[in-house]
């Protein structure tokens, strides 16, 4: 498909094909309508990713959570959590052990599943304010890093924080933060901008999730707080088992872009 046809494709035709086993990054996909993180765990460990998510608002702003076994959501009627998104990834003891294309036989009817806000999202207004989007220019997944900043631990949950970046031009830096800003719901306003040292990232040519991006020579590198940070935990704090959408390959939902929109 072009760039046309997946940024104008309507969210439930995105997820028939993904359905169908289509597998890709879905930056870009569905414009004007929400993406968002996945992560589904046993209900036993359900309030510890509550309260995780509460203490840690930032990189993990909760859109839903489903009922124990539930593979729907309000979100986006007559979708299935199971199959409808590109890629997921499979977890027991914080180990990785699986990137199906749909989670059927993994689902368990305890699972509590988690949709977090994703900065694709904004990427919509970053683009309208005239901001380029150098990932999606150049048909990558966006670069994600895990960083030196411990989130807040939350019962046997605890781990680092995830970031994005989009390489920005210093005339378009003002409006990049502005427009993410208003959309708190999807990770807000950068958390950093410039040296990616400031994070404890060593080299940007080698991200820890998706793909390093080529970056114009005056472009700043602006890192935004990131849905895969339950990833991170999942793999420091070893819980059983965990479900989780692959980092880039979100789930999208029917919910516009404005009903997050804080202005």
């Amino acid at each position: 498909m072009t760039s046309t046809e997946t940024r104008d494709i309507t969210p439930g035709k995105a997820r028939e094909r993904f359905r169908a086993g289509l597998s890709v990054p879905t930056a870009g996909w569905a414009s004007g309508y929400a993406q968002a993180n996945l992560i589904a765990v046993p209900a036993d460990w359900a309030y510890d990713m509550l309260l995780f998510c509460q203490r840690n608002p930032k990189p993990c702003p909760v859109l839903d959570v489903t009922d124990a076994g539930a593979w729907t959501t309000p979100l986006a009627p007559g979708a299935d959590l199971r199959t409808d998104l590109p890629r997921y990834r499979v977890w027991e003891h914080g180990e990785l052990i699986d990137e199906p294309t749909d989670v059927l036989a993994h689902w368990r009817d305890d699972l509590v599943a988690f949709l977090i806000g994703c900065s694709f999202t904004f990427e919509g207004a970053l683009a309208a304010a005239g901001v380029p989007l150098r990932h999606v220019e150049q048909g990558r997944n966006v670069s994600m890093y895990v960083t030196d900043r411990p989130c807040r631990p939350a019962g046997r949950l605890r781990g680092p924080m995830v970031v994005s970046m989009r390489p920005v031009p210093p005339a378009h830096l003002e409006a990049a933060i502005r427009e993410s800003a208003l959309l708190p719901a999807v990770h807000g306003s950068p958390v950093h901008c410039g040296d990616p040292a400031g994070l404890g990232i060593a080299d940007l040519g080698e991200p820890d999730f998706g793909d390093p991006v080529e970056a114009e020579p005056d472009d700043i590198p602006v890192f935004w707080a990131c849905g895969v940070t339950p990833q991170a935990a999942v793999t420091a704090s070893r819980p059983p088992f965990a479900l989780t959408h692959a980092p880039g390959r979100m789930f999208l939902t029917d919910a516009r872009d404005e009903q997050y929109r804080v202005a």
